[in-house]
């Protein structure tokens, strides 16, 4: 078994707004590749999130076969971004942050004071 290097991987595509995530590897790769016109056959993970957002699946394509990865959280929820549905690049660090509960998109936006006269 392999551990899963965020290093190795070209891209990381998130799928904002809702997936039904009853979907296996089949149904995921149809929404990929008719939903959002990419190519699932790439060193590229995509991120999947269904109604609730205590659980995710990922999809991975290995040179031999997909592999399918599901979390669900026992405690907590994920910042997922519910805009419709766009296919999103994350940074390795944005992933991070958003399986740490965090939001992959800035909170603290710049200020300007001459707003405030």
């Amino acid at each position: 078994m392999t551990m899963l290097d965020l290093s190795q991987l070209d891209r990381i595509y998130l799928a904002t707004g809702k997936t039904d995530l009853r979907k296996g590897i089949d149904g995921l790769v149809t929404v990929i590749t008719e939903q959002f016109a990419l190519d699932p056959y790439q060193s590229t993970l995509f991120l999947f999130c269904g109604s609730r957002k205590d659980r995710f699946k990922g999809l991975l394509w290995q040179k031999d076969g997909f592999l399918l990865l599901y979390k669900r959280f026992e405690d907590g929820r994920l910042q997922w971004p519910r805009n419709q549905a766009e296919m999103r690049q994350l940074q390795p660090a944005q992933l991070v942050r958003l399986l740490q509960g965090w939001s992959i998109d800035a909170t603290i936006h710049d200020f300007d004071p001459a707003h405030l006269t």
